[in-house]
């Protein structure tokens, strides 16, 4: 398997490259040169779909018996034995808790894996990385998890700083190891992920302190993801069985996983894209259009996102694979804020995707009336992914399709907001009991360049 840029400049790599690289030079992100297809089969065993599913993706970088102990290792550590369970809420939606693994979010399942990725592909190379990565509020956690004490890399995180919850704040201030490092930013989750590909853009800072990244600019990030489409499917009728579902979206990795595995051949009449305030992408899919607003602080703060990085992915696709189309286009849109996708291809995305948006208040009494409908306590993120699918199904479309609403992080995470709709604060789980008296390690830059990468330089171990 070989890995273009969707700038389409940037030299054709390798796995074991691409997932070093992660950003390619050009400024593109890799995708696969062309798509593997599913297998019939598969009966819901995480662990056997998982090595299935990656396996053409890694190719001969890591040999059949290291890469399949890489993923039981991965997922070891989950509290559900099952890895990613499926809830019946009723009325033909379920649940996909994403939840289960060492941070309590869905970013889990594809950093616990990046994490051995980069360890295996390191020691074959004999070579230290410096990891930079922006989060607005679960990556960063799940990437320190994922890459602590680990002696080829350093790693810093940056999020925005007041704009993510206490929660996910301390999961990664709260790490005691010297190869990681966080940045409070003042500014938005955009701000962040501009300086990380700001960074990326310097070839002679990336070249110097050998950057990679573990956002979802990172292919391995989207070929972990893929899995759980899968699992869902096999659990819920087969892979050759229509399913849909509703994913709560900020930096469209998540769902854009779903469309991979479609591309890949699992039955997805509909993906259903669930915004909070924050709606760039509700516009996109609704008339084409691409334009930057505010970003407004919600309940839901991962997703408080106006620029959504793996959206290029798609672009990439709808453009027929034109690379210096997609770079015009986003170059318009960064220099003017604004850009409109050509209407045919707006078209061309058919029925295939719907977009919805939720604010506040409506997520605070979707959080109250799933308490008292089902019993099942939903995060804030994970509220506007049922509200879009119950509204989809409300609305009449697919009729008869299952429809899964991805449960993306623990309520535990945002217990102002459960508290809030319910009046009950959820308990973070027994190996967290202590996080708020743990001591934190953080500092707090402008958002600016210069000064974030005096900081990396100073704290990288490269060279």
């Amino acid at each position: 398997m070989r890995y273009v840029s969707t700038r389409g400049v940037a030299p054709v790599l390798e796995f074991g490259e691409a997932l070093l690289a992660g950003l390619a030079t050009d400024g593109g992100l890799y995708v696969p040169e062309s798509w593997p297809q599913l297998a019939d089969g598969g009966h819901g065993d995480y662990l056997e779909t998982a090595v299935e599913v990656m396996a053409p993706f890694v190719g001969d970088s890591v040999d059949q018996d290291s890469f399949a102990a890489m993923v039981a290792d991965s997922y070891r550590g989950f509290d559900a034995e099952e890895v990613t369970p499926l809830v019946d809420l009723g009325d033909g939606l379920h649940l996909l808790e994403l939840f289960h693994g060492p941070t309590l979010a869905f970013k889990d399942v594809a950093l616990q894996l990046l994490g051995r990725l980069f360890d295996h592909e390191l020691d074959r190379r004999d070579e230290r990385v410096t990891i930079v990565g922006a989060t607005s509020g679960d990556t960063g956690s799940a990437a320190i998890e994922a890459c602590r004490d680990r002696n080829n890399l350093d790693i810093v995180v940056l999020h925005p700083a007041d704009r993510v919850s206490e929660v996910q704040r301390r999961q990664m201030t709260t790490v005691n190891s010297p190869n990681v490092h966080n940045v409070a930013v003042d500014g938005t989750f955009d701000d962040c992920q501009d300086l990380v590909k700001a960074m990326f853009a310097d070839a002679g800072f990336r070249r110097r302190l050998r950057l990679a990244a573990v956002n979802s600019i990172n292919w391995a990030r989207i070929m972990a993801q893929v899995v759980y489409y899968v699992v869902a499917a096999e659990r819920l009728g087969g892979r050759r069985s229509p399913i849909a579902f509703a994913v709560p979206t900020g930096n469209f990795g998540n769902v854009y996983a779903g469309h991979v595995a479609r591309r890949c051949g699992l039955v997805v009449p509909r993906l259903v894209v669930a915004s909070n305030t924050n709606d760039i992408l509700t516009r996109f899919f609704t008339d084409g259009s691409l334009t930057v607003a505010e970003v407004v602080p919600t309940l839901s703060p991962s997703m408080d996102i106006q620029v959504s990085s793996n959206l290029e992915r798609l672009l990439f696709e709808l453009s027929d694979r034109d690379g210096p189309a997609v770079a015009a286009l986003l170059e318009r849109f960064r220099s003017e804020g604004t850009a409109a996708l050509d209407p045919g291809l707006h078209a061309s995305l058919g029925n295939a995707w719907s977009g919805y948006r939720f604010d506040d208040e409506e997520v605070l009494r979707c959080i109250a009336d799933e308490a008292d409908r089902s019993g099942t306590v939903l995060d804030p993120h994970t509220a506007v992914g049922v509200l879009a699918a119950r509204a989809h199904q409300e609305a009449g479309y697919d009729v008869g399709v299952k429809m899964v609403a991805l449960a993306t992080a623990h309520p535990s995470k945002f217990p102002d907001a459960i508290e809030q709709a319910t009046g009950v604060r959820p308990p973070l789980p027994d190996r967290l009991a202590d996080l708020f008296d743990r001591p934190e390690q953080l500092v707090r830059l402008p958002n600016d360049l210069e000064a974030v990468e005096a900081f990396v330089a100073e704290r990288s171990r490269v060279g």
